[in-house]
Parts: structure tokens; sequence; C-alpha cells
């Protein structure tokens, strides 16, 4: 019997907290993927690593042994600037100088990846004036861009996705949700070849030096908003139409963010993951609702109440002999009658 009850308290625990539970296990699976991440990134990248070093340090001990007149100290401070210098997008290169990093059309793509936080980091701000306008631009820019996008989303959306789904349901009779889904599928495999196929067969073409691969690893990073900066279009030597090639990709990366922000304003309007995601929400209690309801009520009824009170002692000061001109007629006529 004690068994019996204590087993249905701790059913009843675990209904009435449920949400809390599912969030518990969602963090639980959030760290386990982040653990997983860094398992899997450490044995692939590693051993290049690793390689990579052995490489740079057998370089170095070659060019000190042919080269006797320069000092190990000296081309540690040589290398030392010339990184420094590499941080900032600036290259001592021969086949990299003829680019300039700030001239107009990299300012606006510079402009570009800053208010869409993609942020590649090739490039970044020299002076100190330059980092302060960064940051001031930044939190008006950012801002701006999302509200501006938000409003095209909400624009889009509407003949990109409900109109479409509605008039399927509607016309053909298939179940809405049904249509929901296929219709997001197909607009999820639309997107992918437009913004990510499409142009990453066109990248491997214009850069020398990117294969299919790294041109699609690229469209990702950038749509994605990661960002990374290791690969930049039109960083190349000697850039044909270079100006006119930054502003494509500039207009590229708008244009792309925003189809991928309507996929998944699509996905999200499905039913079947809004009652997923429902699943790890703080559900309100009736009794608070009502106990706010009904304050709400209180509120209003006492603020009109208020209202007519004042109204009515407006009209009586205003007003004072029309209503006590009625009640001496009625009192006369009453006694003229009475008398006859």
């Amino acid at each position: 019997m004690l068994q019996s009850v204590a087993s249905s308290r701790c059913i009843r625990l675990i209904d009435r907290n449920r949400p809390a539970w599912y969030f518990a296990f969602l963090m639980i699976i959030y760290i386990l993927y982040l653990i997983f991440g860094a398992v899997v990134f450490s044995s692939v990248e590693l051993p290049y690593e690793d390689l990579l070093r052995r490489d740079l340090l057998e370089l170095k001990r070659r060019f000190l042994n042919e080269n006797e007149c320069m000092s190990e100290v000296q081309l540690e401070a040589f290398l030392e600037r010339v990184l420094e210098a590499s941080n900032y997008g600036v290259s001592v290169l021969n086949n990299a100088s003829g680019n300039w990093n700030w001239d107009f059309m990299s300012s606006l793509f510079f402009a570009s990846t800053v208010l869409s936080t993609t942020g590649y980091g090739h490039t970044v701000p020299l002076s100190d004036g330059g980092k302060i306008f960064c940051i001031l631009y930044s939190v008006i820019g950012i801002p701006f861009t999302l509200l501006l996008f938000t409003a095209l989303v909400q624009r889009i959306i509407v003949y990109v996705t409900r109109k479409p789904v509605l008039f399927i349901h509607l016309h053909w009779g298939f179940p809405k949700h049904i249509v929901a889904i296929v219709h997001s599928l197909f607009l999820g495999f639309v997107t992918v070849t437009c913004f990510f196929f499409i142009p990453a067969a066109v990248f491997s073409i214009l850069e020398e030096d990117w294969n299919f691969l790294e041109s699609f690893y690229f469209c990702f990073i950038s749509l994605s908003t990661i960002g990374l900066g290791d690969y930049v279009p039109g960083e190349g030597y000697n850039q044909k139409f270079r100006q006119l090639y930054k502003m494509g990709i500039t207009c590229y990366l708008l244009l792309g963010l925003i189809a991928m922000l309507v996929v998944l304003e699509t996905f999200c309007e499905l039913q079947e993951l809004k009652m997923f995601r429902k699943m790890f929400y703080v559900k309100k209690k009736k009794d608070e609702d009502q106990e706010h309801i009904v304050e709400h009520d209180q509120l209003a009824f006492a603020s009109i109440s208020d209202q007519v009170a004042s109204l009515k002692e407006e009209q009586k000061l205003h007003e004072p002999f029309v209503a006590l001109q009625p009640v001496v007629n009625y009192t006369s006529d009453s006694s003229l009658s009475h008398e006859q």
C-alpha cells in the first residue's frame, strides 16, 4: 500500500515538473554534443597541426643554416611583425600587395559582414578611431539589421509559405500539416541548391585555389554567420573585376541570409516543431493566469467607475437647476389636480 502511494506521488511529481525534466535532459544532451564536437575536432585536426609545426620548424632551421648572417632572434622579430600585420589583413607578399583592404568596395564588404554578424576577421580596423567607430556602428547597425530582416521575412513568408500551403490545402484537399511539411522540405531543397551548390560551383571557377568542397564550405560558413575567415573570396593576386566581384559577394551574403531566415521561419511554423518546442517551455499556472485576469478586470472596472463618478460630479456642478426643474413641475401639477 505504501509503495503504491509513494509511486503515485512520484509519478505525479514527475508529471507536474515535466518541462523542467525535459529542459534538464536538453541541457545534458547539449553538453554531450559539445564534448563530442571537441573530441572529433581534436582527433581529426591535431595530427595536421603537429605536422605543420614540424614543417615550419624544419623550414626555419634550414633558413638559418643557409643564412648564417641572420640570427634566430632577428628572424623571430621579423616574423612576429609580419604575423601581426597579417592579422590586420596586411600582407608583405608580392602577390598580395596590390589589393587594398580599405577601398570603397572592400569597406562595403566589411560593413556587410559586421552588420550581418558574419565577421570573417581577415580585415580589422587598424586605428583607434576605426575601432571606436566600429563599436558604435555595430551597436546601432546590428539591431537595425535584425529589425529589417525580420520585417522582410514576415512579408516574404506570406507569399512564399502561407499562401501556397493554404492554396494547395483548399483547392486540392490535402491535409494542411502534410502540405506544410512537404512545402518546407521543397523550400529547403531550393534554397540549398540556389545558395549553396550553385554559388559553390561559381566560386570554384572564379577562385583559382578553391575546389568545390572548399567553396561549399565557404558558403555554409558564411550563410550560417559562423565566419571563420579562413576562406575569403576576392583576395587573390590580380583578381579580375575585383570591385564588381566584392559587390556581388556582398549582395549574395545579404540575400542568402534572408533566404536562410525564410526557410528557418517556415520550419518553425510547422505544428510538429511547435509542439516539440513547447515541451521545454515553462508552463504558466492557471491560478496565476486567473489572478492576473481578475486583477486586470478589477483595475479596469475601478477606472471605469471612477470616470463615471467624475462625470456625474461635473454634471452636478455645471447643471444644478436642470435636475431640480422637473421635480418642481411634477409637485405643482399633482397639487393642482388634487385641488380640482
